[in-house]
This record gives structure tokens, C-alpha cells and sequence, in this order.
């Protein structure tokens, strides 16, 4: 199935993985809502053990939670079945983990907060929250873009990316728990 089909089949079933508790079964419910089979999972390794019951067909993955990391269950789900349609979703959304996620065989990438509707959207492969061809973006948004690049090519490690920013180490702290702006 290349996107979502209406009509006399069944909707595609959905995994729905995040460590945000309340984000995850609001969201469920609201896919649910909308037609779908919805299972949830709180860690990467909850999900695996559902992936292995029953491989969905469609999978939200959180990109950051403790443990497992949502890129690392992407590189497992794609291994069992590379036909699931995974969209990653997350609070802490750049460029550089885009790529690498889209790298890795995701079809799509949406920043929380994220609705059902966006979410649907782009598993069935239409732009939802993408930014426009020649779109400026604001200055906040080149910084904090700016920040996820330099802290990937850190491999994660926050005192050796401050001091590429030349920036004090509490100080990218601070901003990294900051939700990145708008475009």
C-alpha cells in the first residue's frame, strides 16, 4: 500500500510510539477517531516486542526517548518490514536529524506539536508541514537549526558542541530544552 486507501479495504493499522504518555493516547485517540487501528507503545523496546506479535503497516516513532532511540527503532522496524511507512515525530526537529531519518528509510518527519490530520498526511506522503520552496527562515529557527547540526556532528555531546559555538555549556543547555521556533 503506497498511501492511505478509503473505501472498501481497511485502514492501514498504526504503531504509535512515544515516551510522552498523554501526548501518545491523545494522539491515538484521535487517529482512532478518524478510522484507524491504533497500538501504542512508551519505549522503543515496547514497540519491538508489538512490531514482533504483528508488523504494522504504518509507525509514529518519538525521535528522543530514553533507551532505545526512535532512529535506532526505525533501522529495527525497517529490518522486519521494510514496506512500514514510518513518519518520525519530535520536539527537538532539525534539518540535520530530518536527513538522517529520511536517510534511514523514514517517509516523513513532522516536528511536535504535531495533530492527527499532519500526522495522516504525511504518512500517506502528502506535505504537511514542510517548509515552502525559496521559504525564509526566521532568524530564531537558522539558529536553532544552526545548534541540531553542530550537536550531531558532536555525536550528542553538549560541552564539545558549545565549545564548537563558542558558547557556554549551560547556555546551549538552556536553549536546546526550548521548543525550536517556527519556521
Amino acid at each position: 500500500m503506497t498511501g492511505i486507501e478509503v473505501g472498501h479495504d481497511a485502514l492501514p493499522n498504526i504503531l504509535l510510539v512515544d515516551d510522552d504518555e498523554i501526548l501518545r493516547e491523545r494522539l491515538a485517540q484521535a487517529i482512532r477517531a478518524r478510522g484507524y487501528e491504533v497500538k501504542t507503545a512508551g519505549s522503543a523496546e515496547e514497540a519491538l516486542r508489538e512490531i514482533a506479535k504483528d508488523s504494522p503497516e504504518m509507525a509514529v516513532l518519538d525521535l528522543k526517548m530514553p533507551g532505545m532511540s526512535g532512529l535506532d527503532l526505525l533501522r529495527e522496524l525497517r529490518q522486519h518490514d521494510p514496506a512500514t511507512r514510518v513518519l518520525m515525530l519530535t520536539g527537538y526537529g532539525s534539518i540535520a536529524t530530518a536527513v538522517q531519518a529520511v536517510r534511514e528509510g523514514a517517509v516523513g518527519y513532522l516536528p511536535k506539536p504535531a495533530d492527527a490530520d499532519e500526522i495522516l498526511a504525511a504518512l500517506a506522503g502528502k506535505e504537511a508541514g514542510a517548509p515552502k520552496p525559496g521559504e525564509t527562515p526566521s532568524l530564531a529557527r537558522a539558529e536553532w537549526e544552526h545548534i541540531q547540526r553542530v550537536l550531531t556532528d558532536c555525536g550528542g555531546n553538549i560541552s564539545e558542541a558549545a565549545r564548537r559555538l563558542g558558547i557556554h555549556r549551560r547556555s546551549l543547555q538552556r536553549k536546546l530544552h526550548k521548543y525550536p521556533p517556527a519556521r
